[in-house]
């Protein structure tokens, strides 16, 4: 093959220069390369928990196996499945809908992609939270969107500022993203937030996605699985149902992330549509792992609580922690498993920041601009680790930051 030849087979489609990543994998590699150097790393930047997926989820997957659930199922999941996620919205006080609304996908990202790909095109706005889930405009910008960043600022909790939302809705919205509990603030929607924000939605006749996969981790109120104390969405307004789209899954509430298992439910119009974007990419979510996911739903909810309880206290050693170091300020968040601390007093970049956490003390955390421009000053951390290797992250980084203003 020639030189020419070459060049022509590998040469990218325009598009995919739109297509961002997730910085949380690239700083896990550079740790990782780290660690191969023998440098002891504490990892803070990956958002999985730490947690082995509960016992009796895994015992229903090999029975599925076992019992031969090894073939293609119906594209949206199978109608038990379906069921099961119905039931479960219903049991924990989120909302009442019916099974043929719910699709099941391997992973909660893919329903974002369907949702952009099935709704938004060039021409459109997409209103999404900065800082952010990168994916939120990575996929916009992707299917030919233009992505309207929402500031969410410290003075106001990290949640959106209704009146600055009204103030960027035009004739071209078309869909309206939140996340709540949120990645990376922790913050979370307050109950006036969702009436302000559903009346600017109805209003401007706008799609919503309510990404709400940290739904269970949340601490202010109960996790109980008959109970959803705690946790408001828009969904709780009267008319939003019918124009907003629930995202959820089960990697963070059951520490499955790695078997790539996420659900939405759609307004009856988007069920189509939808399910015909599954079947021309993944075809289906495995059969075994859909047994598994209903064995989450409606097996017992102690793994979860234990879980979650165990996330609360190590929240209060890395707040208290950061806030004790000079040039630190934390709020505490209300749900997920991360904390967005200012570090402005430094003067530097988050990524200068970042980068001197990880090379100098050996913490691997991420900027806040990988979360959107909006996250300049701010670093994220999880604090999905060990409360010893969070006490040994927190010296650490009280060692090295005095190098900053030296």
């Amino acid at each position: 093959m020639s030189a020419t030849e070459t060049i022509a087979t590998t040469r990218l489609a325009d598009r995919m220069s739109r297509l961002g990543t997730e910085s949380a994998f690239e700083v896990l590699a550079r740790a990782r390369g780290l660690e191969a150097q023998g440098r002891k790393i504490i990892h803070l930047e990956i958002g999985e928990p730490d947690f082995d997926t509960p016992a009796h989820i895994v015992e229903a997957a090999i029975d599925g196996l076992r019992a031969g659930m090894t073939h293609y199922v119906p594209a949206p999941g199978l109608p038990e499945a379906r069921e099961s996620v119905a039931a479960w919205l219903s049991r924990t006080g989120r909302l009442e809908t019916s099974p043929d609304r719910v699709i099941l996908t391997p992973g909660a990202k893919p329903i974002m992609w369907y949702l952009m790909l099935a709704t938004c095109q060039e021409g459109d706005e997409v209103i999404y939270p900065d800082p952010g889930f990168p994916m939120y405009e990575s996929i916009a910008r992707f299917v030919g969107a233009t992505p309207v960043p929402l500031p969410l600022r410290e003075e106001n909790a990290f949640r959106p500022d209704p009146q600055e939302l009204a103030s960027l809705v035009t004739p071209r919205t078309r869909l309206l993203v939140l996340n709540s509990p949120h990645n990376p603030c922790g913050s979370a929607l307050t109950r006036a937030d969702c009436e302000t924000i559903a009346e600017i939605a109805m209003r401007n006749n706008l799609l919503v996605l309510a990404d709400e996969v940290y739904w269970a981790i949340r601490y202010d109120g109960g996790t109980q699985g008959g109970a959803g104390e705690g946790h408001v969405s828009l969904l709780d307004v009267e008319g939003m149902a019918e124009r907003t789209v629930l995202l959820d899954g089960w990697s963070k509430s059951f520490a499955m992330t790695g078997w790539r298992l996420g659900f939405g439910v759609f307004p009856p119009a988007l069920v189509e549509p939808v399910s015909r974007l599954v079947i021309n990419s993944v075809s289906c979510t495995s059969a075994f792992s859909q047994r598994a996911a209903m064995a989450a739903l409606d097996g017992p909810w102690e793994p979860v609580e234990q879980m979650v309880a165990e996330f609360r206290r190590r929240r209060e050693v890395i707040v208290d922690g950061l806030n004790a170091i000079d040039g630190i300020t934390c709020l505490q968040p209300g749900g997920a498993f991360y904390v967005f601390p200012s570090v402005k007093s430094f003067g530097l970049s988050s990524k200068q920041i970042a980068d001197h956490l990880l090379e100098r003390a050996g913490v691997a955390a991420l900027a806040g601009t990988a979360f959107g421009q909006y996250g300049e000053g701010y670093l994220r951390f999880s604090y999905a680790n060990s409360v010893e290797a969070i006490r040994a992250a927190l010296d650490a980084v009280a060692a090295v930051l005095p190098e900053l203003k030296a």
